[in-house]
């Protein structure tokens, strides 16, 4: 593949009340055993990209750890490799980063020797699958500046926390509005952009030089009309866990046959760093339906419509229904969990209710048994 990847996985998001006081959102858990970023990644390796920077920032340390290892993606080559960079103070430059164009700006030495004539940019907080091979060569055939991977939204859904897009017949984008307080359109942008590389560095440099600091705004709406922006229709699933009730229908969509079936058994395969934990256990009284459950996980109680991730114990007597219950967490005997969401590490009392009657719930208890 004649492109290098750059993943954007650093920002703060407030969207995610709870969730992301101790974790980034690339690093949010998905569908029972994988971790957000896991998608993009394995897009990467499947498109053949063997050379990928993560550019980490807001508590980057579970997301740094889960990254420990370029083996589960097969990134381990002697011509590439994944490689993650984070803020780092030096003579010129005391900043975190203030933006995502500063952030690839802060890290342009990597860009610089790199030999591959184009770069694909992608965020770690979307769910999809794409081969970008497929993309590129769109961008090509477009003879584009800048390529940006769009998605046409179902009816009712909310377009103002994405960028929207307008194209004309050609899919030369002419306009582009970054979360509009009203949206005219129900095309958006997927974060998922293609770039020369040359050019990409000559941009990031013009924009530092006159401190904007951000990609979107900065460079894709400001060169609108001066560059040879096209949009590429993605036709597949993706989906944006930014807000807590996204991460929660992502989730929940597994639980449809055809959503698992796309991401579990048709071909290419999602990756991600393997846990070696026994197989679920299922006691006497457990029961357990339309639910994914994960390794490690023992049940004695009722689970409906809901997601157990990794080393969840649920104790006899309990219900959990249409929830999402995260890594390591024990529930404690005659609970009750509806339309929630409970926070990894988390061990809920004995005898507890917690239900969500005004959307989703987050449920944290203040009694960890230990650190990340």
């Amino acid at each position: 593949m004649k492109a290098v990847g750059i993943i954007l996985a650093g920002g703060n998001n407030h969207k995610m009340r709870e969730l992301t006081h101790k974790r980034a959102v690339a690093a949010m858990p998905i569908a029972g055993s994988y971790r957000c970023i896991d998608f993009a990644l394995s897009n990467m390796t499947n498109s053949h990209i063997q050379k990928v920077a993560v550019l980490t920032q807001y508590n980057a340390r579970s997301l740094n750890e889960h990254l420990s290892s370029s083996k589960w993606w097969d990134f381990g080559r002697k011509q590439g490799g994944l490689f993650v960079f984070t803020p780092t103070i030096t003579l010129e430059n005391g900043y975190w980063y203030r933006g995502t164009a500063d952030a690839i700006y802060q890290n342009l030495d990597f860009l610089k020797k790199c030999h591959e004539p184009y770069v694909i940019i992608t965020s770690g907080d979307a769910v999809y699958k794409l081969d970008y091979n497929e993309v590129l060569e769109y961008h090509i055939q477009k003879k584009a500046d800048i390529t940006v991977v769009c998605k046409d939204l179902e009816p009712g859904e909310d377009a103002t926390r994405f960028g929207t897009i307008k194209m004309d017949d050609t899919m030369r984008i002419h306009e582009f509005e970054e979360k509009p307080m009203v949206a005219n359109s129900t095309t958006v942008s997927t974060g998922i952009y293609i770039i020369r590389r040359r050019q990409l560095i000559d941009l990031i440099e013009h924009a530092a030089e006159e401190e904007r600091f951000d990609f979107v705004t900065d460079i894709l709406i400001r060169y609108k009309n001066l560059k040879k922006i096209y949009g590429y229709r993605m036709k597949n699933y993706w989906n944006n866990i930014s807000t807590v009730d996204a991460y929660y229908q992502t989730n929940m969509d597994f639980l449809k046959p055809e959503v698992r079936n796309y991401f579990f058994k048709e071909y290419p395969s999602i990756y991600s760093k393997v846990s070696d934990l026994p197989p679920a256990k299922y006691n006497p009284g457990a029961c357990v339906k339309n639910s994914l459950v994960s390794s490690g996980c023992i049940v004695n109680g009722t689970v409906e419509n809901s997601i157990l991730f990794k080393k969840a114990f649920i104790g006899n007597n309990c219900v959990v229904k249409n929830s999402i219950i995260l890594n390591d967490v024990y529930l404690g005997d005659n609970t009750y969990i509806e339309n929630c969401i409970v926070e990894s590490r988390d061990t809920i009392r004995a005898n507890t209710r917690h239900v969500g009657e005004n959307g989703i719930k987050i449920v944290v208890e203040k009694n960890e048994r230990y650190a990340l």
